[in-house]
């Protein structure tokens, strides 16, 4: 029920002009890291003229499988890679990550079409599929590798970001503050190929049946307007 009232409070900022962001001076969009052969703009994206521009949104929101199964429904979105960020270890493996030692966060880079889903939108889903008041943890999964995080790309992203979060925390659409970190993007590392697509692939695995697809369940609820086709 809370994460119901979130989408609706978050639903009412984003349509709402009282609660426009002004844009402020962009960043460098940073693409997906190193060992990504294709980011944004690269060999597997529409380039040069009359192309569509494509934007990124990093987020964080507990275990990255979770944050793939569900973003990657969502019409607009191209697509979706599991990864790490905001750490000091360089092309972490997921068994370092997973020790906590690495300062990154399981986090998912989420390529889409501004023309057809904002970033509003994606924030929308952000702050309603997962608990941003949980310090370093989701449910069982506990550690700074687990944390709730939006990695910002412009100044536009940081400002729209950091409002959300202050009208949710204002409105107290959740009984406890939003915890999430709002910092600048730097550097994105590809998770292991098993990662991707995981529940796509693994949906009879225990962790998939009994605490993903409940997640996705409600998220489809939620959103099912703004979900892809069976065409798209």
């Amino acid at each position: 029920m809370k994460k119901l009232l979130c989408y609706i409070l978050l639903s009412i900022i984003a349509v709402c002009p009282a609660f426009a962001v002004p844009a402020g001076p962009n960043l460098p969009n940073s693409p997906d890291g190193p060992n990504v052969p294709n980011s944004p703009g690269g060999p597997d994206l529409p380039n040069g003229p009359g192309a569509p521009k494509l934007d990124t949104a990093t987020f964080a929101t507990g275990c990255f499988w979770c944050t793939q199964a569900t973003f990657q429904q969502l019409r607009g979105v191209t697509r979706v890679t599991a990864g790490f960020t905001g750490g000091h270890t360089v092309k972490p493996r997921y068994e370092e990550v997973c020790t906590g030692t690495t300062g990154h966060a399981e986090a998912c880079n989420i390529v889409f079409d501004p023309r057809v889903i904002s970033f509003d939108t994606l924030l929308e889903v952000f702050f309603t599929v997962h608990d941003p008041t949980q310090l370093n943890r989701q449910g069982n999964d506990v550690g700074t590798q687990y944390r709730s995080a939006v990695f910002y790309h412009n100044v536009v992203q940081k400002q729209k970001a950091e409002y959300y979060i202050r009208k949710i925390n204002e409105a107290k659409a959740y009984p406890r503050p939003v915890v999430t970190r709002v910092v600048p993007f730097t550097v994105f590392y590809k998770a292991e190929d098993y990662h991707q697509d995981y529940y796509n692939r693994n949906g009879n695995v225990p962790y998939c049946k009994y605490v993903i697809q409940p997640e996705v369940e409600k998220f489809r609820k939620i959103f099912a307007d703004k979900l892809k086709t069976t065409h798209e």
